[in-house]
């Protein structure tokens, strides 16, 4: 092989991940994340979720008009392992609140994606949202992943938003990438790498203690500022 081109760093002091293991559990301080099974959270979570449709307008499944449709598709989960999908609950015995999950694990080059992410009215904006974000990160890069990453519908401007503020640094866009429901997506495409994670676990910790915010609930800090620092690239559409 020649060397007299640029081919990229040898990789060296890296060993393969392994896959999210049966029985992951995360939990900090607002929040608790456990394999989602369907006797278990589907009742709590379609409660916190009916009759707000819109919640799934870029998800490739739903709306569910009904308790046992909802039960089904929770169900159907269960038996995958990529999708790995964890049940979001606030605190550590309250209420389960939505999902989120493991995806695209690529154990042989380090990669993994963080998606099908669905958060109920009463998780969005809280510091709960935010540190559930966190742990699934922390986990990803302490296991050995190099690159972690975030993809969304390119009109979703919620999620290209939330992956700002959350440190993923933004890579362009992938058209006509998908057909969803019928209809086109062109694919937003943010990641994070294990170089940017010692200062962006920084950003959260200080983001995420409770002396950042007042009594009121304010926050002295906002994490869009403090990752803004580690982003290699912002999204221009922000």
């Amino acid at each position: 092989m020649t060397t007299s081109r640029p081919i990229g760093p040898v990789i060296t002091d890296w060993t393969e991940p392994p896959v999210p293991p049966e029985g992951l559990t995360l939990t900090g301080r607002y929040v608790h994340l456990e394999p989602m099974r369907a006797e278990a959270h589907a009742a709590l979570i379609f409660r916190q979720i009916e009759g707000e449709d819109w919640l799934w307008d870029y998800m490739p499944a739903g709306p569910f008009g009904s308790a046992a449709q909802f039960h089904r598709y929770i169900r159907g989960t269960e038996e995958v392992k990529d999708p790995y999908f964890l049940a979001i609950r606030e605190g550590q015995g309250g209420p389960a609140v939505g999902f989120a999950s493991f995806c695209n694990i690529k154990p042989a080059t380090g990669s993994i994606e963080v998606g099908f992410i669905l958060m109920s009215p009463r998780l969005q904006r809280t510091r709960a949202a935010t540190e559930a974000m966190f742990l699934m990160m922390q986990w990803a890069f302490g296991a050995g992943y190099r690159r972690y990453e975030w993809k969304c519908n390119a009109l979703n401007m919620p999620s290209r938003r939330a992956a700002q503020r959350l440190g993923f640094s933004y890579e362009g866009v992938f058209r006509q990438h998908m057909v969803v429901k019928g209809r086109n997506r062109d694919t937003a495409w943010f990641a994070m790498i294990d170089r940017d994670w010692p200062a962006l676990r920084e950003a959260y910790d200080v983001w995420l203690s409770p002396a950042n915010f007042a009594a009121d609930g304010t926050q002295r800090e906002s994490l869009s500022d403090l990752t803004g620092l580690v982003r290699v690239a912002s999204d221009p559409e922000l």
